[in-house]
């Protein structure tokens, strides 16, 4: 039943897609990019989320919201699904996100992409694709919108070692703004690469933002551990939710973390 729902789901989430692609086509020279957002990229996210609970039963739990703040801001978040890609937008009220080259190039999607003013990034080009990541970013935040960067670089199995990469500690530091932390389980629920859903609740939690100022090193540290602390808390939360319908390496692993012969006995 769930692969079911999860074809389903599948079939509608790509049907929607394509209806939304199309039907703002013809409108997308005429439209400004915050119409685009408001009268598009809205209704699309709102619509997938709908089928989502409704299709496969799969909610989502939005905690620490009072500790988004107000004006420019640099969002570092946990990038475990492509259900983040969409669920975080309507957090925020200009955001644009850092995102691969690559996807500026595919037909239609890029178009879109472009017309809302996603930063593109050459994950291959080095420093001066860094350089050129910054400049766009720094003529956003000007405008007062809030940059979204996946510290990781790509999607990380839940549960996976963190792999955070230079970029955001270079972001941090060039713009002069607070960093918005996020923390999140949706790998458990709608993995990579994968077709299959899995019914509950996502959890993410947005933790206090850090202000500017902090050298790169301590920025880099600090994120990784506020970041993974919480995406643990909150993958062990998902685990208990989920039972036997959990991912059976991870269920398996908090099995044997839970277990008495895994804890060391002091010598008495």
């Amino acid at each position: 039943m769930t692969f079911l729902r999860s074809l389903v789901f599948q079939t509608a989430f790509y049907l929607v897609t394509t209806f939304y692609l199309l039907a703002f086509l013809p409108l997308l020279p005429f439209l400004s990019r915050q119409g685009l957002w408001r009268t598009g990229v809205l209704w699309w996210v709102a619509t997938t989320m709908f089928l989502l609970r409704v299709i496969v039963g799969t909610r989502a739990e939005f905690r620490g919201i009072e500790n988004i703040p107000e004006g420019p801001l640099l969002i570092a978040s946990k990038h475990q699904s492509a259900w983040e890609t969409l669920a975080l937008l309507p957090l925020f009220s200009d955001p644009a996100f850092i995102l691969k080259r690559e996807l500026m190039s595919i037909p239609v999607f890029g178009w879109f992409a472009a017309r809302a003013r996603m930063i593109p990034v050459d994950r291959k080009g080095g420093s001066a694709a860094l350089k050129a990541m910054t400049r766009r970013a720094q003529a956003d935040m000007a405008e007062g919108r809030q940059i979204l960067i996946f510290p990781e670089g790509t999607r990380r199995p839940a549960g996976a070692p963190p792999d955070y990469k230079f970029g955001v500690a270079h972001l941090y530091s060039s713009l002069g703004v607070p960093c918005l932390p996020i923390a999140l389980n949706s790998g458990l629920y709608w993995p990579r690469r994968s077709i299959l859903k899995r019914r509950g609740t996502i959890l993410v939690e947005i933790l206090p933002p850090i202000p500017p100022g902090l050298p790169r090193q301590k920025i880099m540290a600090r994120l990784e551990a506020d970041i993974e602390a919480a995406s643990d808390r909150l993958l062990a939360e998902g685990l208990a939710e989920l039972g036997p319908r959990a991912p059976a390496n991870l269920r398996a692993r908090a099995e044997a973390e839970s277990s008495p012969l895994s804890t060391p006995v002091e010598n008495s």
